[in-house]
């Protein structure tokens, strides 16, 4: 029916910057709300950045200005733009979206998740 799909992950020291993209696919009638969210071992998943329904964006605080969400609408894409990355940034990140379907159904979506390491 509809899968997020994310990419752009992979192990970085600290201080450097990686570039996250979801795609989302599938029977998409819209998109309402689109963001990242992260889960590190041990700890609970935490939002990260998104989209809210009307376009506005919000950040966790631990970004302090480091990272970026932005998105190509007619790609159905949103990418997560991560600069400054600390050690403690390392977790699996996962894509989540608001998706309403061709049939009209408007519910959460989970990606798979991409694993982002920083160490040096």
């Amino acid at each position: 029916q509809v899968q997020l799909v994310e990419s752009g992950g992979g192990l970085v020291q600290p201080g450097g910057s990686l570039r996250l993209s979801c795609q989302a696919s599938g029977s998409i009638n819209s998109i309402r709300a689109m963001g990242w969210y992260r889960q590190a071992p041990g700890k609970q998943r935490e939002l990260v950045a998104g989209f809210t329904s009307t376009g506005n964006t919000n950040y966790a605080d631990f970004v302090k200005g480091r990272f970026t969400i932005s998105r190509d609408i007619a790609k159905n894409t949103v990418y997560l733009q991560m600069n400054s990355l600390k050690p403690e940034d390392t977790a699996v990140y996962y894509c989540n979206a608001v998706i309403k379907t061709t049939q009209l159904m408007t519910l959460p979506y989970w990606g798979q998740g991409t694993q982002v390491t920083v160490s040096s």
